[in-house]
């Protein structure tokens, strides 16, 4: 497709969109949720199917494993989207509620009133499941949609989009709240860049794709930027916890961005815990990647170097760095991490709580394991992403982040003097 005419279709497909946005706000976006539950049990073999064909032409082009894994769906994927749909319903509608009202000495009573953001274009990579959880959060709270999904899951996000069309003409919305961009020609991500009808444009994958988006832009850009997260594993932290932590993170789905990537341990305990850790990561695969005070407490360790202290490996490799104690911890996060996920094992709540207030995370956990840091896990029902940043958003952003405030004033015909 011609660039002139990718950029004619986009704006038309924006247009439409935009000029559906009020009665989309005032409609039954709850109806169209517990529909789109509905579609997917009943229809769930047609996904499959079209997610079967990606798949096949994914791995004949040499697709990373790690992509792959995210790219695939499977039977019990199918209970999470429906679960995340029916809880998304069930939570209080974001819209239209007016927040710290208060009277002025005039008698005029002033607040902020709940509204849709808008517009959102939303790139994201080869994750087909984002589609169902990105557009509910997105409906929930009144706003339309415009996707541009990676070309390998294209024949899936174009059989889930279809299941949205005929939800929201179910529920009596305008299937223009939900559009795919019809074509997997990387210009369309740079076209959705330039397009200045976005009232938001949100970029969920690698950090490629993050700083091309952000890069280029004429919109604002809410970015999910990669997942560099650490469990810190204190002098007075319960061991056998710690390793269940660090398992649960690393190897319970090591392609997702709040697995977790690297352990900190207090020289305290580093020669009690680092054999029992190698042990139980070698068991399930792991390659640990030390630093040199590490090495020696381990036997099939190799090196870390230098450079990859903020690597996101998204595979079954783990660093490993012994620390003198929780201030070598808060400075290392501090330099490598990436404000996704932090974690502390310790039974000091004095530590604890430092680490709580002083690490810079969308998510820092005391006693629990980084792959938390998820919408439905949080209880948000699902999420569009986990915002990196903190304007306006910082951590898994569900419906109520998708919406901002405008003042309104109540009067009985006050005038300025």
């Amino acid at each position: 497709m011609r660039v002139e005419d990718l950029e004619a279709t986009l704006r038309g497909m924006a247009e439409a969109a935009r000029a559906k946005l009020p009665a989309l706000a005032k409609g039954n976006r709850d109806a169209a949720l517990l529909a789109m539950a509905q579609l997917l049990q009943a229809r769930w073999q047609e996904v499959l199917e079209a997610n079967r064909e990606d798949l096949k032409e994914a791995e004949a082009a040499g697709l990373p494993k790690a992509k792959l894994d995210r790219l695939a769906l499977r039977e019990k994927d199918l209970m999470a989207l429906t679960e995340g749909l029916r809880q998304i319903a069930a939570l209080p509608d974001p819209l239209g509620r007016i927040e710290g009202l208060s009277k002025r000495p005039n008698g005029l009573r002033v607040g902020r009133m709940r509204v849709p953001l808008g517009l959102i274009g939303f790139v994201y990579e080869a994750r087909p499941g984002a589609t169902v959880e990105a557009v509910s959060v997105a409906l929930k709270a009144g706003n339309a949609m415009l996707l541009r999904g990676g070309k390998e899951a294209f024949r899936s996000n174009r059989a889930l989009v279809a299941l949205w069309h005929e939800a929201l003409e179910a529920a009596g919305l305008p299937k223009e709240a939900v559009s795919l961009v019809p074509t997997t020609d990387r210009e369309a991500i740079l076209a959705l860049c330039r397009l200045e009808l976005l009232d938001l444009l949100i970029p969920r994958g690698g950090e490629e794709l993050i700083r091309l988006v952000q890069r280029e832009a004429r919109v604002p850009v809410l970015a999910h930027a990669k997942g560099v997260n650490h469990l810190y594993v204190d002098e007075r932290a319960d061991l056998s916890m710690a390793l269940r932590l660090a398992l649960n993170g690393k190897t319970q789905r090591p392609a997702v961005c709040n697995a977790l990537e690297a352990v900190l341990v207090h020289e305290g305990v580093a020669e009690a815990f680092l054999p029992l850790l190698e042990r139980a990561m070698r068991e399930r695969g792991v390659e640990l990647r030390a630093c040199p005070r590490a090495l020696p407490l381990l036997k099939e360790a190799v090196p870390a170097s230098e450079e990859e202290w903020d690597r996101e490996y998204l595979d079954l490799i783990l660093r490993v760095k012994v620390v003198s104690g929780l201030e070598e911890a808060l400075a290392h996060i501090a330099r490598f991490g990436s404000r996704h996920t932090e974690a502390v094992c310790t039974e000091d709540p004095r530590v604890a709580w430092r680490f709580l207030e002083e690490v810079d995370a969308s998510l820092v956990l005391w006693n629990a394991s980084t792959r938390f840091n998820d919408g439905f896990q949080l209880g948000l029902g699902a999420e569009i992403g986990i915002s990196t940043s903190k304007l306006h958003a910082y951590g898994p952003m569900g419906s109520l982040e998708l919406t901002t405030t405008k003042w309104v004033a109540l009067g009985e015909g006050q005038e300025r003097e």
